[in-house]
């Protein structure tokens, strides 16, 4: 499983002309899954997430988790973090099919939500155009191969 996960003080998804989710100072995450993830990825990138310590402290340095930064977290499914681009053409062959996919999505934000965390979500699939205001800019990659 991999998230691009930057820090934001806004983020927002529109669908159809929408606004379907919004936050505040928090996290924008996209989030891809991989053919061969489990459950087990899905708990571990949730658990890194919601305690990633990218906020900063009364001395500019980053040392606060999101909690006790009071961060929201916009989650939005995206396959192509799986693209093989060896050729020109990207190829999507390594992303979870949906049935496989919308599930472990799902638990990942179920997690943070029993983390105490609000939040916001796209729509699988969907059409999205996402706004963000980056904070820093700070952007990390997460890969559950790596954590």
């Amino acid at each position: 499983m991999r998230a691009v996960l930057t820090r934001v003080n806004s983020a927002s998804v529109t669908i159809d002309g929408a606004v379907h989710g919004k936050i505040g100072k928090g996290f924008l995450v996209l989030l891809g899954v991989h053919e061969e993830d489990t459950e087990s990825e899905a708990l571990k990138i949730a658990d890194k997430i919601c305690g990633l310590r990218i906020f900063e402290d009364e001395n500019g340095k980053m040392n606060v988790n999101p909690h006790d930064a009071g961060a929201e977290l916009l989650i939005i499914s995206q396959f192509t973090l799986f693209a093989d681009c060896k050729s020109r053409r990207p190829g999507f062959s390594k992303a979870a099919r949906p049935d496989k996919a919308i599930p472990l999505y799902e638990l990942v934000i179920a997690k943070c939500r029993e983390a105490g965390f609000h939040v916001e979500t796209g729509v699988f699939a969907a059409e999205m155009m996402v706004d963000s205001q980056n904070d820093g800019p700070v952007t990390i990659l997460l890969d559950t191969k790596e954590l």
